[in-house]
């Protein structure tokens, strides 16, 4: 069965050499009972740990039933160990801390047996060693023939083939000895036992063979064997694996063992994730907040759909720091200064034009009544405005360039946004007021429509404080001619603003952008009083020319015929055709806005994007901004907590180094059952994992437990604000599983030496 050929094993200690085994040829039989006697430093061991595979030899050929080990892998070795051989001991190598049951059962795990299978082998063996009330003990609860016949009982456990005994009796009193060798008697009925001692008397009144070996050579053979080397190749044994429940087992069995050690660790480890669960809770607390504020205050703020919207998107990616004037020099912010700065305004991408068409507005006129206090249409009309250049010519003002829109006068929104820095605001209808920037400047496009040059550095507010306008009404601004039914428009600025109809309008006050406002859209130039819209919106209706148009498909001035979009622009231009350029819908609520914006969201799905309608919220836009802030900050808390995060990993990483170190023997132990180097790593991981668990579930809790001061502080604190630190479940989770990971990952190094270790050299630590 086994046979051994010129095996040479030598060792190398530095610039010593040494020959343990120098040309062994010896074959045995399949049951028999060998005895192996020698003095120390013979080679009796370093024999035995080669036939177990334990160690490798140099040169020469072992072989088994037959085939050759020469060209075993490691796989192979593990698996010869596991299914063929069973290991006894001198020092009995148990595992200290796990059961007796336990310890019998390991080499059944790795062969892959089932529960209930292996448990029934196991006990059927502790009970034949004479056992079988002692199975829940732990080793060091055993006298050293018990200890015995528990690694004997493991040796059986798979059923072996070969038993190999290294000095059985060498810790146990004398008649303990002879009832350990009338066991291995008995097991050698039916197996091939080789047993390791120097004492002859008991080799040669219980061994059926006595092999002499001295300085690694066989000395005699008291009944040698010669084999044909008949049923070559015979051998076949299958793979072994450590599940990794039994390595979770095997793990947390040791942890137990060193509770206070194992405590101290996972509250070590779970200080980063109390750090980092505790600003998620901040974090997580504040964003419910600030969704509390857009339900409860926020969603009164109107969606606005306007002509000309902005992508927020576009404008966040546009993004740039202080601007600039000509010559490189950054404007100051809210100066402290009489002075406005012409500049040139950049290109802006971020424009959308909505087309507010008839079926929008028909769109719009579907929407629940139930979702919105009100709806309000804001209109376009095509203003003509007339003022006195400083030259004394008379000029229209160009408020395409000026932006000449409505001011929010009746609303707590210009309040808020807008400081007064001289004047007041627009009272009546025909008052105007001049909106500038938080740099004090305006665009040099309104300033040069004012008649003034851009080139300039600076004017003071008396420059436009006082300005006066004609404002010419539709009709005013042509001559009708009855013979061709045709109208002229006027071009002679002075009779325009000669007209006994115009509207006269004043700047009476001149305001800047605040450093509170909450927007970064709100739009410079001049701000009329929102009733002049309505005025001239009903003197377009009934005016001569408006009706005119209307009526006819050929435009009115020229007699030529229109295209009907061109019609159409030129009677919303004139404010015939009340195309709104705003809308604003005040929603009824929170719950009514959502609904509202999935309306509007609906109306745009499968529209290309130039078609589409783009919507601006206001209170979503805040609560955005502030919430990402939010996140902000917390990644940056996160960051800092997670440095503490780093160093327990490592701290664990030594631990289990540690760990590694004083579990050599059982490693040892593990490889002579068949563990694979990757069920070594196994264990060590599965302890990691165990630490890392326990870390994130102590952390999440002390978080949790840190919570009710927090919350009781801040409360005392902030109104209203009785539950801020909220930890997220999701997070629970996800610490859990970081911290799990995390340990895992720092014990990959020492999971790895561990793999590594010698078994021959491991078996040998005290």
């Amino acid at each position: 069965m086994l046979e051994l050929h010129d095996v040479v094993k030598k060792y190398a200690i530095g610039t010593f050499r040494q020959t343990a085994l120098d040309g062994v040829s010896v074959n045995f039989r399949r049951h028999e009972f060998v005895a192996i006697l020698g003095p120390s430093g013979s080679g009796k061991t370093t024999l035995l740990n080669m036939i177990g595979g334990l160690d490798r030899y140099d040169s020469g050929d072992l072989r088994i039933d037959g085939k050759s080990t020469r060209d075993f892998k490691d796989k192979d070795w593990d698996s010869y160990r596991n299914h063929a051989i069973g290991f006894v001991f001198q020092n009995y190598n148990l595992i200290s801390h796990v059961s007796v049951l336990a310890n019998v059962e390991i080499g059944l795990t790795l062969s892959g047996m089932s529960l209930s299978e292996r448990r029934e082998r196991a006990l059927r063996l502790l009970e034949r060693v004479g056992l079988s009330d002692h199975i829940h003990k732990k080793p060091n609860q055993l006298s050293g023939g018990q200890m015995q016949r528990v690694a004997i009982a493991r040796a059986l456990a798979n059923d072996p083939d070969i038993i190999l005994a290294d000095e059985p009796t060498g810790a146990i009193d004398s008649e303990t000895s002879h009832q350990i060798l009338k066991l291995i008697q008995e097991i050698a009925e039916d197996k091939l036992v080789i047993m390791v001692t120097h004492d002859a008397t008991m080799a040669k009144k219980y061994a059926s063979r006595v092999i002499g070996l001295q300085d690694g050579k066989i000395t005699s053979d008291t009944d040698p064997y010669e084999t044909n080397n008949g049923n070559q190749g015979r051998l076949s044994f299958k793979g072994t694996a450590m599940a990794f429940a039994q390595a979770l087992k095997l793990s947390f069995s040791n942890l137990r063992t060193k509770k206070f050690r194992t405590a101290i660790t996972a509250f070590a480890g779970s200080i980063g994730i109390i750090g980092v669960a505790l600003v998620l809770s901040l974090s997580n607390g504040l964003n419910r907040e600030i969704d509390r504020l857009e339900q409860s205050t926020l969603a009164a703020f109107p969606l606005q759909v306007d002509r000309v919207a902005f992508n927020v998107d576009i404008i966040r990616q546009q993004g740039g720091g202080p601007p600039r004037r000509v010559a490189g020099e950054v404007f100051e912010r809210f100066p402290d200064v009489d002075e406005i700065y012409p500049y040139e305004l950049p290109p802006f991408e971020a424009e959308h034009i909505n087309d507010l068409s008839p079926e929008f507005l028909t769109y719009l006129e579907g929407l629940d009544p139930e979702t919105y206090h009100e709806m309000t249409m804001r209109y376009s009309v095509d203003k003509h405005v007339y003022h006195t250049l400083p030259s004394g010519l008379a000029a229209r003002l160009n408020t395409g360039r000026v932006n000449f829109g409505p001011t929010l006068m009746d609303d707590a929104f210009f309040g808020d946004n807008y400081d007064i820095l001289s004047g007041r605001q627009p009272e009546n209808v025909n008052e105007l007021i001049l909106i500038i920037d938080e740099y004090n400047r305006l665009e040099a496009s309104i300033v040069q429509a004012f008649g003034l040059s851009a080139e300039i550095e600076a004017y003071g507010f008396d420059a436009f404080l006082g300005k006066t306008f004609q404002l010419i009404t539709l009709d005013d601004r042509f001559t009708y001619n009855e013979t061709t039914g045709l109208f002229t428009p006027i071009t002679d600025a002075d009779v325009l603003m000669n007209q006994p109809d115009n509207i006269p309008l004043t700047i009476v006050g001149i305001a800047r952008v605040s450093e509170s406002a909450i927007s970064d859209f709100l739009t410079t130039g001049l701000k009329f009083h929102p009733d002049l819209t309505p005025l001239l919106l009903d003197d377009a209706q009934n005016s001569q020319i408006g009706q005119a148009q209307k009526a006819s498909s050929s435009d009115v001035i020229s007699g030529t015929a229109m295209d009907e979009s061109l019609r159409r622009i030129q009677l919303q231009r004139w404010g015939v055709d009340p195309t709104p350029r705003q809308i604003l819908i005040y929603p009824a609520d929170y719950a009514a806005k959502q609904a509202i914006t999935d309306y509007l969201d609906a109306f745009n799905e499968g529209k290309d994007d130039e078609d589409r309608i783009l919507y601006t919220d206001l209170a979503a836009i805040v609560t955005e901004l502030t919430s990402d802030i939010i996140t902000g900050v917390a990644y940056v808390l996160i960051a800092f907590s997670s440095i503490s995060l780093v160093v327990s990993s490592v701290m664990i990483g030594i631990i289990t180094y540690v760990s590694v170190l004083e579990r050599t023997k059982e490693i040892g132990v593990l490889r002579s059952l068949g563990a694979r180097k990757r069920d070594i790593s196994r264990v060590f991981n599965a302890e990691t994992a165990i630490i890392g668990f326990f870390a994130g579930v102590s952390g999440v809790g002390v978080a949790y437990l840190l919570t009710f001061p927090i919350n009781a502080i801040i409360a005392n604190l902030v109104d209203d604000l009785n539950r801020l630190a909220v930890i997220p479940l999701a997070a629970v989770f996800g610490l859990v599983a970081i911290s799990v990971m995390l340990t895992t990952i720092a014990g990959l190094i020492p999971s790895r030496i561990a793999a590594r270790k010698d078994p021959v050299v491991a078996l040998r630590v005290d």
